[in-house]
């Protein structure tokens, strides 16, 4: 499926499916939701446009309506960031990293992690040297 991205308000919507972890009703996103302050029919009209965009599946269930995701979390947050990284950095994940490390913005520990998660990636793909 090629994606398109979400606006902000109907990635919420798709957030609070995700937690769910079951198929939800509105009124479970309406509670979920209930800091937003949207009214129930705004809820209703970003999950016409989500169906409308294939990302949510709906069932009548006696009077009530279940929603159920039909694009994982994972899968569309890796879409958004491959996305994010071209638009701004050139698909370039060095500029990336460097524009984060100009503005003193890393910590030591977010660099040792990031050093781990890179040592991890060399092992998993037998980069290291030591692997044969």
């Amino acid at each position: 499926m090629k994606y398109k991205r979400l606006p902000d308000s109907e990635l919420e919507v798709m957030m609070a499916l995700w937690t769910a972890k079951e198929d939800v009703t509105r009124s479970f996103l309406e509670e979920k939701l209930k800091n937003k302050g949207w009214a129930g029919n705004t809820i209703n009209t970003y999950l016409s446009r989500l169906l409308e965009k294939g990302f949510l599946s709906c069932e009548r269930r006696g009077k009530t309506n279940y929603y159920t995701p039909l694009v994982g979390e994972e899968e569309y947050l890796e879409f958004e960031s491959k996305t994010m990284l071209s638009k701004l950095y050139g698909s370039s994940l060095k500029n990336f990293v460097v524009s984060l490390c100009r503005r003193d913005s890393l910590t030591p520990a977010e660099i040792d992690e990031l050093q781990c998660l890179l040592d991890d990636l060399k092992r998993r793909d037998g980069k290291d040297g030591n692997t044969p």
